[in-house]
C-alpha cells in the first residue's frame, strides 16, 4: 500500500467518552447529602433565574425565535408564560440561571457553575413529563431531576479538578455541554452507545474563547453563554436520537481530535472516578451575586464598612490579598463599560460594599454607577497583592479555600485592622448550618419577586420537603412556576 494513502480503520470510542457514558447509565446515586444538596441547589438555581426577569437587558433574550408559536406539550420557562421547543427552552432557562452570576460555583484547576446545566434537564425533563401524560405514561418525577442534576455536577466537576480550559483560552462552559449532552441524551433514552456518539458531538463543537470574559471585552454574552451551551447539548441529543452517528477518538485522533487542536496536545487528567463528591462540595453564592473569586473580599468590605463609611474621602490606599486566579481572572483597572464589565472586577465588587455596607445586582448597572463616583474613586487607591498562602490554598482539594484579605489605610497614618475572610458563605467548610437558612430566605425572597404570597408559600413548603418534591411529577411542578 502507498505510504500516501491512509489506513480507514474506525476506532474504538475514546475512554473519556465511555467513562462518562458508564457513569450517566450504570452508577445508582445513593448519597443522601448529594440529594439533599441537590434540592437546595434546585431552589438556588430557579429563585436567581427568577430574580434575573427584573432586568430588561435579560428579558429581551427570551421566548419563541418567532413570536406566536406554539408548542404542543412544550417546556416552560419558570416566573413566565413561555412555552417553547426544547432546546430554546434550554437557552431560555439556562440564560436567566446565569445573568446575574448568582448561581452555585465549582472551583478547581477549571471553574465554572454547574447548576447552569439544570437548563437542559429541567427543559427536557418537563417536555418528557407532559408527552408521557398525553400517551397514557407515567411522568417524570422531580427525583429523576434531582438525580440528573448530581450526575451533571458530578461530569463538569471531575473534568474541572485537574483541567484548566482557561489556561488555553478555552471558556468553561464547554463543560456545560459536555455534562448536559450526557445526562439529556440518557433522559431521552438513549443507550450508553448513543450517549457516547452525542458525546463525541459536543467535544467536535470545540470552545467558545474566554474573550467575553475578560478585559477589555468583557460584556453580557458571558450571562448568557451557559444557556447557548445547555441548549446546544439539547439539540445535539436530540440529533443524537434521530440516529445521527458518532466520531469516536474526537479527544484523541492526531492533528484533527480536540486535544491537538484545542488543548495544545494534552490529554485530560482525572484523580478521582465519577461519583456524587462535586455535589456534595458545591459552592453555594448566598451574600452576593459576585463572581466568586470576589466573595470573601465583598464580605470584608461590608465588616469595614461601619469604620470607613464616614471616612472616605481620608483613605489614602487599599490593599487587597488575594489568590493568583482572583488576579488573572477579574483585577483589572480602568473604565468599566457594561454591568458584565462590573460584576468581574475585583475592585469594583470591593469598593460598592465598602462604601455602601451591601452588594446587590442593581449596584453593577450604569445608572448606580454613574450616580455614585466615590466607588471609581476608591478603585483607583487598591493595591491587589498575591498571597502564596491563598493561592496554594485554594488548590488544596481538603480546602478550596477563596480567600481575600482587606486592608484600609488613611492620610493621617491610621490603618483598620487586616480583616480576612478565608471561606465564604456557603462553603462547605463554613458549616452547611450557617448557609443553608440563609439560602432558603434568599429562596423565598427571590419567589417573592414574581409570585404572589400564597404561591411562594407553596412553593416554599414543597421544595423544603425531600420527600414531597422528589414524588412531584416534573409537569406539575413547573406548572407551579408559571405566572
Amino acid at each position: 500500500m502507498s505510504a500516501n494513502v491512509e489506513y480507514n480503520q474506525r476506532p474504538a470510542p475514546d475512554k473519556e467518552l465511555v467513562d462518562i457514558a458508564r457513569y450517566v447509565t450504570e452508577y445508582n446515586v445513593t448519597s443522601a447529602e448529594a440529594y439533599d444538596t441537590a434540592r437546595n441547589c434546585l431552589m438556588d438555581t430557579l429563585g436567581c433565574g427568577l430574580l434575573a426577569l427584573r432586568f430588561p437587558e435579560c428579558t429581551k433574550l427570551l421566548g419563541p425565535l418567532v413570536e406566536g408559536t406554539l408548542v404542543p406539550n412544550g417546556a416552560r420557562v419558570p416566573g413566565t408564560q413561555f412555552r417553547l421547543d426544547p432546546v430554546k427552552a434550554a437557552w431560555d432557562i439556562g440564560c436567566i440561571i446565569r445573568w446575574l452570576d448568582y448561581n452555585d460555583t465549582w472551583l478547581a484547576a477549571e471553574w465554572g457553575h454547574p447548576s447552569d446545566n439544570l437548563g437542559g434537564i429541567l427543559a427536557v425533563a418537563d417536555y418528557l413529563s407532559q408527552r408521557n401524560v398525553v400517551a397514557g405514561k407515567a411522568p417524570l418525577l422531580m427525583r429523576d431531576v434531582l438525580t440528573a442534576m448530581i450526575k451533571a455536577h458530578e461530569i463538569q466537576g471531575v473534568i474541572a479538578l485537574e483541567n484548566s480550559f482557561n489556561r488555553v483560552g478555552l471558556c468553561h462552559v464547554l463543560l456545560v455541554r459536555i455534562a448536559s449532552t450526557a445526562v439529556v441524551t440518557q433522559m431521552l433514552g438513549g443507550t450508553q452507545s448513543q450517549i457516547i456518539d452525542a458525546l463525541s458531538q459536543a467535544w467536535l463543537d470545540g470552545s467558545a474563547l474566554r474573550t467575553y470574559r475578560h478585559s477589555p471585552n468583557a460584556g453580557p454574552r458571558k450571562s448568557w453563554a451557559a444557556g447557548d451551551a445547555t441548549s446546544r447539548a439539547v439539540r445535539l441529543a436530540d440529533l443524537t436520537m434521530r440516529g445521527e452517528i458518532g466520531y469516536p477518538s474526537v479527544l484523541t485522533t492526531p492533528k484533527w481530535g480536540f486535544y491537538d487542536v484545542s488543548f495544545k496536545g494534552n490529554k485530560l487528567a482525572f484523580t478521582r472516578d465519577y461519583g456524587s463528591y462535586v455535589m456534595e462540595q458545591i459552592l453555594f453564592k448566598i451574600s452576593f451575586p459576585a463572581e466568586f473569586h470576589s466573595q470573601t473580599a465583598a464580605e470584608a468590605a461590608v465588616r469595614l464598612h461601619p469604620l470607613v463609611k464616614d471616612r472616605l474621602e481620608q483613605i489614602e490606599r487599599i490593599v487587597i490579598h488575594t489568590h493568583e486566579s482572583a488576579i488573572r481572572i477579574i483585577s483589572k483597572s480602568g473604565p468599566l463599560n457594561n454591568p458584565a464589565d462590573r460584576d468581574h472586577c475585583l475592585q469594583y465588587m470591593t469598593a460598592v460594599p465598602l462604601a455602601f455596607g451591601t452588594l446587590v445586582a442593581e449596584d453593577y448597572e450604569d445608572d448606580f454607577h454613574k450616580a455614585n463616583p466615590i466607588i471609581d474613586q476608591l478603585r483607583e487607591k487598591m493595591e491587589v497583592i498575591e498571597e502564596p498562602r491563598y493561592t496554594r490554598e485554594y488548590l488544596e482539594a481538603d480546602k478550596r479555600s477563596i480567600a481575600n484579605a482587606l486592608q484600609i489605610f488613611f492620610k493621617d497614618g491610621s490603618a483598620t485592622e487586616k480583616v480576612e475572610v478565608e471561606y465564604p458563605v456557603g462553603h462547605r467548610r463554613r458549616r452547611r448550618t450557617e448557609g443553608i437558612p440563609l439560602l432558603e430566605s434568599k429562596f423565598r425572597n427571590n419567589l417573592a419577586t414574581r409570585f404572589p404570597a400564597a404561591r411562594v408559600e407553596k412553593i416554599f413548603a414543597l421544595c423544603k420537603d425531600q420527600k414531597a418534591l422528589e414524588a412531584t411529577p416534573v409537569h406539575e411542578f413547573m406548572d407551579m412556576l408559571v405566572i
